[in-house]
């Protein structure tokens, strides 16, 4: 579906559900809108956020979008967290390939978990004789200085395009080894919004953004 976030332009949930896996969760869009969702009876919704649902069903909609367009995977979801299987994963970059070399679009894979990323692509990449599809752009969220090491195990990952979303921002964040090196190619930085929003300095933004430009690394 159409997307309001203003880095891509659809949104595809070939699966629903995630968990909590650090502060940068704690007010997530899913688990507010989860509950809306639910009484709308939309399908994939009909349980509790914190139950993984595979929707295969809804595979093959990137395949009925003809011009090309930016597609942010599962943002009601990861994909690769510990209870969707890597067979289930590995049908959804079948998907993503295929639709790229039909449609020309770009997937965006946003993951936490950036270990089973890696994890996953150990395991499947035989299957990807050209290696890592060069639509498909992955990245992990940093929060905070504690989850930056989270680029370290993204940098595993031979992706044309990484990037990182420090978003929500809660702290003073150093990403200057990961620019520097060519690791990231994008960072997003953003504050949360709602009434239980934690605050966020203009000056860490500003600072990351003078990195990136310095760096030649794109910035939104």
């Amino acid at each position: 579906m159409s997307s309001a976030i203003e880095w891509t332009d659809e949104t595809w949930n070939p699966v629903t559900g995630c968990t909590r896996v650090s502060p940068g969760c704690d007010h997530c869009y899913m688990f507010a809108l989860y509950p809306r969702l639910k009484a709308m009876t939309v399908p994939g919704y009909e349980t509790e956020p914190d139950d993984i649902r595979l929707m295969p069903e809804r595979l093959d909609i990137p395949m009925s979008w003809k011009k090309p367009r930016r597609v942010f995977v599962n943002s009601m979801a990861d994909i690769f967290h510990p209870r969707v299987p890597f067979d289930f994963t590995y049908e959804v970059f079948s998907v993503m390939q295929e639709a790229s070399r039909q449609y020309g679009h770009i997937f965006q894979v946003l993951t936490k978990r950036p270990g089973r990323a890696v994890a996953w692509w150990i395991r499947y990449e035989r299957h990807f004789p050209m290696g890592w599809p060069a639509s498909v752009w992955i990245g992990t969220s940093v929060e905070n200085q504690k989850y930056a090491p989270r680029i370290a195990v993204l940098s595993r990952i031979p992706a044309p395009v990484r990037f990182v979303s420090a978003e929500p921002l809660l702290e003073q964040v150093d990403l200057t080894p990961w620019l520097e090196s060519g690791v990231l190619q994008w960072v997003i930085v953003g504050g949360e919004s709602g009434p239980r929003a934690r605050p966020m300095d203009l000056d860490w933004v500003r600072e990351l953004r003078d990195l990136s430009t310095w760096a030649g690394v794109a910035f939104f």
